[in-house]
């Protein structure tokens, strides 16, 4: 017997003591004045997002690696925030 062939032997074991372990859970299916009762869901309407203004500008300044400076246009600050 190969290893492959233990280690499937050993999978297929342990998969069948599981499910001589663990019984098939069993839902009862709901009652008829259970279905009649229930509501159906409310539809709900979708609400416009609020408009956030013109966005604010950026430095832009580009890196070695391409990434933008995500800082306020012209900052005061020599080192540029890549994010």
């Amino acid at each position: 017997m190969s290893k492959v062939d233990a280690l499937r032997a050993l999978r297929e074991a342990r998969f069948a003591a599981q499910a001589k372990s663990t019984p098939p859970a069993k839902v009862p299916p709901p009652s008829q004045a259970a279905r009649t009762q229930a509501a159906p869901p409310a539809r709900r309407t979708p609400v416009p997002a609020a408009d956030p203004g013109p966005e604010p500008e950026v430095c832009g300044h580009r890196n070695m690696s391409g990434r933008t400076c995500t800082r306020p246009a012209q900052h005061a600050e020599k080192n540029h925030r890549y994010g």
